[in-house]
């Protein structure tokens, strides 16, 4: 038997790859299916199934490509309705992978066809069971994203009923591995870990303690933050199938030489940079968007990004096709090529250049009780901001910044100090307020993680302004 975690960091996602004798399995794979083929190819097994456990909605899921490249069909959980082929699977139905079995149970709450995958080893013990988004490590799927016309106490409701039936009966040996890992918006508070044991789950997250269905819904219902905007989008290109990856990387790995990327500009594409904001921010093509490789760059372009909007990309050299393959991973296939020579070529050619004035957080100290005009901007979440911020920041939430109105708040005659938690949502922002005409602006360097060690900032904590 080998069951394999593949996870990806800036989307918190993990796919498995399960083998046994010379067949295998895959479940919630990502779009780009290539480690799937090349794993089964190395241990030498055919791919027979595509385990999928429910309609992501923070990801475009490989289960089209993967079973278009592989002939293996596509398994879905009772009450799916998709728009291409699939095997909807009755509840306790079982599939043999060599001398495994996989048992489908339906585990509704996070939505209708949500379904827990029960894997069971040669000997027919239960070994591991794979929850999707039913259950994390400390956490189970919130029940508000894409669920039809039910509610979410009305799915909250369906998911108590999970938890108590379906789940807390199972052994507590047995190896919980789900589809998400902390960081992801699936989810309201999951811990530290990608994986667990039914035992550990019993003991120390809290939706599997004893309590009234009444008193799971408030919990599961309370404190969910605002999903990205791209979540209903990628649930519904799950849902009813998108474009193949070969037709993505025609399109959109064509190197263009500095007058085709101008024309394609001149056209109406927007400018992508990818590379890291420390680069981006000591020069720049002007009105390019930053969103750097090095962080949570699919989630930061699905929440900023146009679906339906042309995109020509700056990146650093043999980084092109890394590039468009996290953005189709979010389902943005609007790529129409990169520029060939990257940044440098821009430069070379003698084109306009822009750049972001970086700070350290000890400047923004010295600046701040002397220049009435200075008005920082704090991109972090609202509950970020609410545990600690500068005395008179202005919280304009990242995902926000988008919105022309959000923008419009800002007094473009001040001087903007812009910090986040450590640097990487500051330089999304700064570039998005350069786009939008505003020049006077500086990048904080190391963020709140920084302006709070320093003594002569004023912080504003939830016990400073009780007191």
């Amino acid at each position: 038997m080998f069951v394999q975690q593949l996870y990806t960091g800036c989307l918190s996602e993990a796919a498995y790859f399960i083998a046994s004798e010379n067949e295998a399995a895959v479940i919630d794979p990502l779009r780009d299916v290539d480690a799937y083929i090349k794993m089964a190819e190395e241990q030498g097994v055919k791919i027979k199934y595509i385990f999928e456990t429910h309609f992501h909605a923070d990801f475009v899921s490989g289960h089209l490509e993967l079973s278009k490249k592989t002939g293996a069909p596509i398994i879905y959980g009772p009450l799916t309705e998709a728009g291409f082929k699939v095997h909807v699977a009755k509840d306790g139905e079982e599939f043999t992978i060599g001398k495994l079995k996989m048992k489908v149970i339906h585990t509704p709450g996070h939505t209708l066809e949500s379904t827990c995958y029960l894997l069971h080893d040669e000997s027919g013990k239960p070994y591991a069971v794979f929850t999707g988004d039913t259950l994390f490590v400390g956490d189970v799927g919130r029940p508000d994203l894409f669920s039809g016309n039910l509610s979410k106490e009305e799915l909250a409701g369906m998911m108590y009923d999970t938890m108590q039936n379906k789940i807390k009966p199972l052994n507590d040996d047995i190896i919980v591995y789900p589809a998400h890992g902390p960081g992801s918006s699936c989810g309201k508070n999951l811990g530290p870990e990608t994986s667990s044991t039914i035992g550990k789950q019993k003991e120390s997250n809290y939706a599997l303690q004893d309590m009234t269905k009444e008193e799971f819904i408030k919990i599961v219902t309370s404190g969910l933050n605002a999903p990205p905007a791209y979540f209903p989008i990628n649930a519904g290109i799950n849902k009813k199938g998108y474009e193949s990856m070969d037709d993505v990387y025609s399109k959109g790995l064509q190197a263009l030489s500095v007058a085709d990327f101008k024309q394609k500009v001149k056209e109406g594409a927007w400018i992508l940079d990818t590379r890291a904001s420390s680069e981006f921010t000591a020069g720049f093509v002007p009105d390019s968007i930053s969103i750097g490789l090095d962080g949570r760059f699919a989630e930061w372009a699905g929440s900023l990004l146009p679906f339906d909007q042309a995109l020509v990309l700056v990146t650093d050299a043999g980084k092109e096709k890394e590039s468009v393959t996290r953005l189709a991973r979010v389902g943005i296939d609007s790529v129409h090529g990169y520029l060939d020579g990257g940044y440098e070529a821009w430069k070379n050619a003698g084109e306009k250049l822009d750049m972001v004035i970086d700070i350290e957080a000890d400047e923004l100290a010295m600046d701040l009780p002397h220049d009435p005009r200075l008005e920082v901007i704090d991109v972090r979440k609202v509950a970020e901001f609410e545990a600690g911020h500068v005395k008179g920041a202005h919280n304009v939430p990242l995902d926000t910044l988008v919105n022309p109105m959000n923008v419009a708040m800002i007094d473009d005659d001040n001087n903007l100090y812009v910090h986040c938690a450590g640097g990487y949502r500051s330089v999304i922002a700064a570039s998005l307020l350069k786009r939008q005409g505003y020049h006077n602006l500086r990048n904080v360097l190391g963020g709140y993680g920084k302006i709070k060690l320093l003594k002569n900032i004023p912080i504003i904590t939830p016990e400073k302004a009780k007191a």
